[in-house]
């Protein structure tokens, strides 16, 4: 924090005026958005351990080399909830995990949405031998697996490391669930601060199959939600934004 400017003499701020500013709502991909997301939050240089990483679709406008990254997901053997990162060893950590309860259904080509709660259970416990967190049902085993990897990600994160999540709100059970206020709300009693937000907007029109009478808007947004990893001991609601620190952790294991 930079000391107060001495008696008698004006503040002066600094900067230029300029429309060249990161926005926060996108039409168009995902690799678009994720870039500049990065871009602003977080630094080259940094560890980053994308930890649902799949075909790396989220890279593909990131500059190769900028950030020293570490990928992994379930079809590698690592479990987002069960990282193989020493404590307080990254900078950064992305979390996409299948965020509506379709998702998951073996049919690639089955709507989102149709599939069932034991599908997702099944995929994320390792064969049977790792049990959805909590053991809720339908949505809200979707909400316990965001908040069980969201917990070993704030193990894994320096203080003030950045976690960049993926979600999108759904109607599950003709159920309105706002996921990313669900999300939001989660993380803060885990002590991470909600630094920033982006909405993605499809640029192409959701389809809805054997539509007989609409009583929900159709989800065609999804949002990046951006955490900072609060040291313990903080309160949450006097923190105030750091830059994300490079010499002080160690190399990820």
């Amino acid at each position: 924090m930079s000391d107060p400017p001495p008696p008698g003499r004006r503040r002066v701020q600094g900067g230029s005026a300029s429309t060249d500013v990161v926005l926060s709502a996108h039409h168009g991909a995902n690799a678009d958005l994720f870039a500049q997301v990065m871009a602003l939050h977080v630094p080259p240089g940094a560890r980053v351990a994308d930890v649902t990483h799949g075909q790396g679709v989220f890279w593909r406008r990131v500059p190769e080399g900028r950030y020293r990254l570490f990928a992994s997901d379930l079809a590698t053997g690592t479990d987002c909830r069960a990282l193989p990162y020493a404590d307080a060893s990254l900078e950064a950590v992305v979390l996409d995990p299948p965020y509506m309860e379709g998702l998951l259904r073996p049919k690639a080509a089955t709507r989102a949405g149709t599939g069932s709660h034991r599908t997702l259970r099944d995929y994320y416990a390792a064969g049977g031998e790792r049990a959805a967190p909590g053991g809720g049902r339908w949505h809200q085993a979707v909400i316990d697996l965001y908040l069980a990897a969201a917990r070993e990600a704030r193990r894994v994160l320096i203080d003030h490391g950045i976690l960049v999540v993926k979600c999108q709100d759904e109607v599950s059970a003709n159920r309105q669930e706002l996921t990313h206020v669900q999300i939001i709300s989660g993380l803060a009693t885990m002590g991470f601060y909600a630094r920033d937000l982006f909405v993605l907007v499809r640029s192409n029109t959701p389809g809805v199959a054997r539509l007989v009478r609409q009583v929900h808007a159709r989800k065609n947004h999804s949002y990046f939600l951006i955490f900072q990893k609060v040291p313990a001991g903080q309160e949450l609601s006097r923190y105030r934004t750091r830059e994300v620190p490079l010499a002080s952790s160690p190399a990820a294991g």
